[in-house]
């Protein structure tokens, strides 16, 4: 099946494309745990933070189980887990909710789920799920990108039609390598130039290249939107657009900050053949199985 590509991207020159796609595939006014003026706000700005998603004692069980999946030798060295060039500390763990009872609990999570169903409008999949760690005096950064460029380009997304969501798991702080997000950047899509290599995601999980923007286009974009960073206390949230130009600085306090970081697809949005790659990349980080979350 040959599926228009809408997004061009990794080519021979940087290029912009207006979205062709809505940011909330539901009526503004449609029943949800996301209140409608909430809602307005996410299709307006790209995102919506929410200051208690989970509570303290939730939080606690989820930093035990971190704590216990980065601990774990066998966990180490499955090549889920990457892990920082310097410290060789762990960096982030993939496919979470596949090894983890805990957070495939948070996954089916009506607080969490029902968001995404509400701002997709359909039955959602998890495309990908990760704990990120970032412990202090040194961890790095995610340098400034739009997920949906990699996801469309290396995974075969066709449409952008799906929501993630991190959630805090200790204190985010201005100082410790929060998100930051440029707000209404979702509504236009930046293609990057340059071929994908082959098994680009091996490098590209510690220090992405292929699919990063031009400074001339993010000082164009931060011009334009603006810069907002979020700070908030452990169950805090953030929902965000597929297409938010994001990134997050070094944490070189030494204050840890971790989180869990789950991707919901519409089901109706599943895979394709990638658009920019020779290859698809591993299951554990763009999903084949497009099974409903229940």
């Amino acid at each position: 099946m040959t599926v228009t590509d809408l997004y061009p991207t990794r080519g021979t020159t940087e290029v912009t494309v207006p979205r062709q796609d809505p940011v909330v595939w539901n009526s503004l006014d449609a029943p949800g745990p996301i209140a409608a003026d909430d809602l307005r706000a996410y299709e307006r700005d790209g995102f919506l933070a929410v200051d208690q998603l989970i509570t303290e004692d939730e939080v606690a069980v989820c930093r035990q189980e971190l704590d216990r999946l980065v601990n774990d030798p066998g966990i180490r060295a499955d090549e889920r887990s990457v892990v920082e060039p310097k410290s060789k500390e762990i960096r982030s763990v993939f496919d979470v909710h596949r090894i983890s009872e805990v957070f495939a609990q948070l996954v089916r999570d009506e607080r969490v789920v029902g968001r995404a169903r509400q701002i997709l409008g359909s039955d959602v999949y998890v495309h990908q799920s990760r704990i990120n760690v970032k412990p202090g005096f040194g961890a790095s950064g995610f340098y400034w990108h739009s997920d949906f460029e990699t996801w469309h380009a290396e995974d075969g997304l066709p449409r952008m039609r799906t929501v993630s969501v991190s959630i805090a798991l200790t204190e985010n702080f201005e100082t410790n390598g929060s998100l930051m997000i440029m707000p209404g950047s979702h509504r236009t899509f930046l293609g990057c130039a340059g071929a994908t290599p082959k098994d680009n995601y091996k490098k590209s999980l510690q220090m992405q290249e292929a699919g990063t923007p031009s400074d001339e286009a993010l000082t164009a974009m931060a011009s334009k939107h603006g810069i907002r960073l979020f700070t908030g206390r452990p169950g805090s949230a953030v929902w965000f657009d597929c297409n938010c130009m994001h990134g997050s600085g070094d944490n070189i306090t030494p204050y840890p900050r971790s989180n869990v970081f789950i991707v919901f697809n519409s089901v109706e949005n599943a895979a394709v053949e990638p658009f920019a790659a020779p290859v698809r990349r591993p299951e554990f980080l763009g999903a084949r199985d497009f099974t409903p979350v229940r």
